[in-house]
């Protein structure tokens, strides 16, 4: 795992393809319990190196009921996005996730994480890619249908507070889907 991180970090596959510099995040140990796929890190992160160092990732956790302790505790939780490095802005926000590094990385990592129990899929781009036709048509879709994915994956959307409004237009996600990711996480987080 050491070998393969540290391969990550040195990842400069889409380099040319960048509007910023190349900073893989990710946090991974062979003991993880838990595994976060995300889209990609945001500004923030990109200027930190701290995975979801960012008001999103204040509210993932929230969702998940786990404090920063547990949460950037490699042991019991990993975080794998969908794409290693900031992506840049875009005219309504960041840019989409590059498309490299999934099919370059994530079975890699995968394979050396036997212990995984639990996978969060965050956002539309980790549930199409994981869920494959097994997604609904859309993301509210496959949130309301958390279950269909259990035990394996947990379906959520994105945390960012940019996501307010679907919250408001969604309370069932608050009432339903937030108590039992919280219980699945306890019953796998020490």
């Amino acid at each position: 795992m050491k070998k393969l991180l540290r391969e990550i970090a040195h990842c400069r596959v889409c380099a040319a393809e960048m509007s910023v510099s190349c900073r893989p995040i990710v946090a991974a140990a062979r003991q993880s319990k838990i595994l976060i796929i995300g889209q990609a890190p945001g500004s923030i992160v990109h200027r930190t190196g701290i995975p979801w160092d960012d008001k999103s990732g204040d509210n993932l956790r929230q969702w998940m009921g786990v404090d920063k302790d547990a949460f950037y505790d490699t042991q019991q939780v990993a975080i794998v996005p969908m794409g290693f490095c900031y992506p840049g802005k875009g005219k309504s926000g960041d840019l989409a996730p590059r498309k490299e590094c999934a099919p370059l990385w994530h079975k890699p990592l995968l394979d050396e994480m036997p212990d995984i129990a639990l996978t969060l899929l965050i956002g539309k781009y980790a549930q199409d890619y994981y869920l494959g036709s097994d997604a609904y048509r859309t993301l509210t879709e496959t949130v309301r249908h958390y279950e269909t994915y259990l035990p394996q994956y947990f379906v959520l959307p994105h945390p960012s507070p940019r996501n307010n409004i679907w919250m408001k237009q969604n309370e069932w996600f608050k009432v339903e889907v937030l108590p039992a990711l919280r219980d699945i996480v306890q019953a796998n987080v020490r």
